[in-house]
């Protein structure tokens, strides 16, 4: 028979217990039965009995202890609480008393009640600070009961604020255990905003003196920390820092003032920022912009340093004196003539980098500017970038291409300005409402002026030179016998030598100029060079006289001039040469036939004194008595 508890539940006979324990003994009733009466056998499982009943009873008497041990415990408990509750309302009670007690006593005459009002002060000060530990312990085991009770409390005494002290300084805490100050203090806020309601009377209150003391401590040891460790040491790493934290700040700042902080909470963050940053943002501009002049600096000496180019200095003079010189058609004060081996000096690289520094620095000037100041800190600043970009760059490689007579591109040169202009443009619309955006668009003007009559004077003088070197290849190349053969009948019917030349020459002029420009630049250009082109060929042609077959020749030139006028792709320079070769068909024409050649499409609207000019370089001229056509 198993042994369990049930079997001693009430009522409970013990010699039916043992009977019945004896009869499911095989061998052990005491009336016989189908098995003879076995005594050993029914002593033995007695014996066995005895020892399970012992065990049972060792594991109920465990039991018993466990349950008395619990109840013992929670007795303790509940007591416990029964006394906390009873000290509290004790507590109040006696916070009551003696806050009344206080306020009488102030009107008490100090010489008569001196001893009473000490005992009065003592008492009250000893009840204050332990209604404060209280609140300390409280607030560490997270009973916002009790930190409630305590604190509403202790609102009534001086010490009220000093309790705020405690719960400000204990909820930071633990908060600050990874890298990021401002993620934890994010985090930090959004917690106790959620929890300050439940405790105080006055969250607001107590919000804005937790961000007041995160700001005052944490945010400006982190900030001293970052910035005096690079502020002598490396410049770049200082403003990007100073950017970064200053930009983090102000982040934060917009994150909390979602709190409710109490009505001046916007000029509050602003004050709590500006004591932060104060002492490194009235040197700021300086550091800029004396790091914003050493790196451009740099960045253009690294470039002439790859060209071993030794920069030199150069002519300059203002705008105005510049288009005079132009206008009198007198020389630039260019210097020494420059080999410059075909090198412009002209880096779009360095532009990029210029420009790249530049606007990282108007970046953090947008940013690290008071807003009084930012019209006149983005104009120095947008200087610079004339200085370093315009002038000793771009300008640079102006006056040098001037001195050596290099094509520059009219267009990649436009194309920087307007770069760098759009840039300071951009930069320049927080000052929309500042006499400074003025000085920026008209110095924008002044520069692109500049920039733009010395394009103009380069291009002008790099023509000339083709045109040199054209008038060099005819003068040495072209013979007077080439249009007057001296066996007339035996003359090949082709262009000169110096003709083919020639138009080898100008096809590559050409080309360089539209691999040199781009847009209506190129247009512009090759009309000008194919006006002036017509030009020394019309006069080339006035030099000599002709025979008739020598006629045939320069028509055949002409033709071969004009096939050269097709490449430059612009309309007007094929007209010019289509007249031209209408006006040689006059060095051949018969004399009868003049007058009506003369009166052709292409020769109608001619001035006649040009007419008469060419047909006066005919050998035949005074024999075949050509100028009564013209009389």
């Amino acid at each position: 028979m198993a042994t369990t508890p049930q079997l001693f539940e009430e009522p409970f006979d013990a010699d039916e217990y043992i009977e019945r324990l004896a009869w499911r003994t095989p061998g052990g009733g005491s009336k016989g039965g189908a098995e003879a009466f076995d005594p050993k056998r029914l002593l033995e499982e007695f014996e066995n009995h005895i020892e399970e009943l012992k065990q049972l009873d060792e594991k109920i008497q465990r039991r018993v202890e466990k349950l008395e041990h619990q109840c013992h415990r929670e007795a303790k408990e509940f007591a416990h609480k029964v006394q906390d509750l009873q000290r509290s309302n004790q507590i109040k009670e006696a916070a009551d008393i003696i806050q009344k007690l206080h306020l009488i006593a102030q009107e008490l005459p100090f010489d008569r009640f001196a001893d009473v009002k000490a005992k009065i002060a003592s008492k009250y000060h000893d009840l204050e600070r332990q209604l404060i530990q209280e609140f300390t312990v409280a607030q560490r085991r997270g009973e916002i009961g009790r930190m409630r009770e305590v604190a509403a409390v202790l609102l009534h005494f001086k010490g009220y604020a000093h309790c705020v002290d405690v719960y400000i300084k204990q909820c930071q805490e633990g908060a600050y255990m990874r890298s990021d100050v401002f993620e934890d203090t994010a985090l930090l806020c959004q917690r106790v905003n959620k929890q300050v309601g439940e405790v105080f009377q006055s969250p607001e209150t107590v919000m804005a003196k937790l961000i007041q003391n995160i700001f005052e401590n944490k945010l400006q040891a982190h900030v001293k920390e970052k910035l005096d460790e690079t502020r002598h040491s490396d410049i770049e790493q200082y403003l990007k820092n100073l950017y970064d934290l200053y930009t983090r700040t102000t982040a934060l700042a917009a994150k909390l003032a979602e709190f409710n902080l109490g009505s001046d909470k916007h000029t509050l963050l602003s004050k709590l920022i500006k004591n932060i940053f104060s002492t490194y943002l009235e040197s700021y501009i300086e550091m800029e912009k004396d790091y914003l002049r050493t790196r451009s600096a740099m960045i253009l000496q690294r470039y002439y340093d790859s060209k071993n180019h030794q920069k030199r200095p150069l002519g300059g003079g203002s705008i105005q004196e510049l288009k005079e010189r132009i206008r009198q058609r007198t020389n630039l004060p260019l210097g020494p003539s420059i080999d410059t081996h075909g090198e412009t000096f002209l880096s779009q690289e360095v532009v990029v980098n210029l420009l790249q520094e530049t606007r990282h620095a108007f970046e953090r000037c947008n940013r690290l500017s008071d807003p009084s100041d930012l019209p006149k800190n983005a104009f120095s600043i947008f200087l610079l970038l004339v200085e370093h970009l315009c002038v000793d760059h771009i300008d640079y490689a102006l006056e040098i291409g001037l001195s050596a007579s290099l094509m520059f591109s009219r267009y990649s040169c436009s194309v920087l300005l307007c770069i760098t202009f759009d840039l300071s443009w951009t930069f320049s619309l927080s000052t929309s409402s500042s006499p400074k955006l003025t000085e920026c668009l008209h110095k924008k003007k002044e520069v692109i002026e500049q920039m733009e009559v010395k394009l103009d004077t380069g291009i002008d003088r790099t023509l000339n030179c083709m045109l040199g070197q054209m008038k060099h290849i005819l003068a040495t190349e072209q013979k007077k016998t080439d249009f007057r053969p001296e066996d007339e009948n035996n003359v090949m019917i082709q262009c000169t030598a110096a003709c083919s030349k020639v138009c080898v020459y100008v096809s590559r002029q050409v080309e360089r100029v539209r691999k040199s420009m781009d847009g209506k630049n190129v247009d512009t250009v090759l009309t000008e060079l194919g006006v002036r082109f017509h030009r020394l060929i019309h006069e080339h042609l006035q030099q000599y006289s002709y025979s008739s077959m020598g006629g045939m020749l320069a028509i055949c030139d002409v033709a071969e001039y004009r096939k050269s006028a097709k490449d430059f792709r612009v309309p007007l320079v094929l007209q010019l040469f289509d007249t031209l070769h209408a006006l040689c068909n006059l060095l051949v024409v018969a004399p009868d036939n003049l007058k009506q050649v003369c009166s052709g499409e292409q020769l109608t609207n001619l001035d006649r004194n040009l007419l008469h000019a060419f047909v006066q370089l005919r050998v035949d001229y005074r024999q075949a008595r050509l100028g009564r056509h013209f009389s």
